[in-house]
């Protein structure tokens, strides 16, 4: 899909526009937008409302053919429910609607011209975001691993946007594009089959990345791992064939003296639970255990579109949680890379066992910020359904300022997150008998026991832990991966520019 912005002015007017396709908004009370009224000389669009062909209700939708107000072949008439305040809900609505006949018509061309300006509590640089990532989720295709494809989409391939043509207009365009081309790669790496998408399949995508966008990029392996006494990290991959990889990408778009973002990625690409063997049903969307992974990689592809002027870097550990003859057993004891010895009382409870090792591995880049994503816990579902992704960290002046950030940043984005607390109170949960802490909690509060206990290896940096079980794919009919959180990381690292 291609995207443009076509502004409009008395000398250059809506009417006049060559275009396959006109999607303007109309209201519940009849009334027309300013781009409606443009295209309404002849009073066709007023007709139409007059007779209750379209009532205006958000969603709806009227094709006219021919009208004699517009140079446009088609005029899409596009309900937006009230005109007092066009809600954030009714216009993505509405975008989605006009997308979806686009898709039908026999054209290549379309300009949307829905009122971006509008919006209750948003703003014009939001409305093209809204339609860029609607467009692109509109065309995403599941079907790769198939071997006979699906149809290719026809209709509209070139979308114009009718918003005023300024600098900031057009960086919101490229920054939306980069963003939902990040999105893109994310869904598609955790829709992949797990015997695709192995932890060698992920360190190329990103030795790809780096070869793209000028990453530098760093694959560790197994005897790297011991050598740095990942033993956290490698209890999880010994029931494995697939050998482990530990991948580092820096993007260093900043002043050399400033201090980096630094993304943790959980990347376990298919998780039995190990000798806590989960239940059958449903055990085929382990697959979706390394969308922690694949988020950073799509955010890295988003920053390296847009060439962000910031310090990033990207830390990955990924391998696959089997159960063997040689996988650790419940019980066992191991010492991480920061010396703290871990009881594993399940070792379905993995995630937080090899990203406490990428926690530490993140200290020697002395970072501004750390922010951990991870698809952790079925009790984080429990806690905020799939709306919302659970958000984590101390409780004190920088890391509040840190969670503000975060939820200002997803709020922004339409990828929301919900701050649940750590503390003291969960760390008690953790204690074990024979080492220095359980790699899950006493019954409670799973979510946050697990987010206390990655607190523990984070003592030296400011942090945050992003839970995203809930977000990161759907599961029954529209099964898939979400592309979350690629929208709420991207617009945190671009406010901190």
């Amino acid at each position: 899909m291609d995207f443009s912005i076509k502004a409009f002015d008395t000398k250059n007017t809506i009417a006049t526009a060559k275009a396959g396709v006109i999607a303007v908004a109309v209201f519940e009370n009849k009334k027309l937008s300013q781009a409606a009224k443009a295209l309404d000389g002849a009073g066709e669009i007023t007709a139409a409302l007059k007779s209750g062909d379209i009532t205006g209700k958000a969603g709806t939708t009227l094709l006219l053919r021919g009208v004699k107000g517009a140079s446009a072949e088609r005029v899409l008439l596009v309900g937006l429910g009230s005109d007092e305040t066009v809600s954030e809900k009714s216009f993505a609505g509405g975008v989605v609607a006009a997308l979806k006949v686009f898709s039908t018509l026999g054209t290549s061309d379309a300009i949307i011209a829905l009122p971006a300006t509008e919006v209750k509590e948003r703003d014009v640089n939001w409305a093209i975001r809204c339609v860029v990532q609607s467009a692109h989720e509109s065309i995403f295709r599941t079907d790769g691993q198939k071997s006979k494809k699906d149809p290719a989409p026809a209709g509209v391939k070139k979308i114009a946007l009718a918003v005023p043509s300024n600098a900031d207009t057009k960086i919101a365009l490229a920054q939306a594009v980069a963003i939902a081309n990040g999105m893109d790669l994310t869904k598609e790496l955790g829709n992949l089959s797990a015997n695709v998408c192995t932890p060698t399949y992920l360190a190329n995508t990103a030795k790809k990345l780096g070869k793209d966008y000028k990453f530098d990029v760093e694959v560790l392996d197994r005897k790297q791992l011991e050598a740095l006494k990942m033993n956290s990290f490698l209890s999880v991959t010994n029931g494995s064939e697939q050998p482990p990889k530990f991948i580092i990408l820096k993007h260093m778009g900043g002043k050399a003296k400033d201090a980096p973002v630094v993304l943790v990625g959980k990347g376990i690409t298919f998780d039995t639970g190990g000798i806590s063997l989960k239940a059958g049903p449903g055990m085929d969307e382990m697959k979706y255990d390394m969308g922690g992974a694949a988020s950073v990689l799509g955010t890295f592809r988003a920053i390296g579109e847009m060439n962000l002027k910031l310090n990033v870097i990207g830390v990955i550990a990924s391998c696959e949680n089997m159960p063997s003859g040689r996988a650790t057993k419940p019980g066992d004891i191991v010492t991480s890379m920061n010396g703290l010895t871990i009881e594993i009382l399940n070792t379905d409870a993995e995630g937080r066992l090899v990203l406490c090792d990428a926690l530490t591995y993140a200290e020697r880049f002395n970072p501004a910020a750390v922010i951990d994503i991870a698809t952790l816990t079925g009790a984080c579902i429990v806690a905020l359904g799939h709306h919302k992704s659970g958000l984590f960290t101390r409780d004190d002046e920088v890391h509040n300022k840190l969670a503000d950030e975060i939820m200002a940043a997803g709020k922004n984005a339409g990828d929301t997150a919900w701050r649940l607390p750590i503390g003291e109170e969960y760390n008690e949960q953790l204690k074990s008998n024979f080492a220095d802490l359980a790699n899950i909690g006493t019954p409670g509060g799973a979510s946050c026991t697990a987010a206390a206990f990655l607190e523990n290896f984070t003592r030296k940096y400011t942090w945050a832990h992003l839970d995203i079980a809930g977000t990161a794919w759907k599961s029954g009919g529209a099964k898939g991966a979400t592309g979350r959180p690629v929208p709420l990381l991207s617009n945190f690292l671009i406010n901190r520019v």
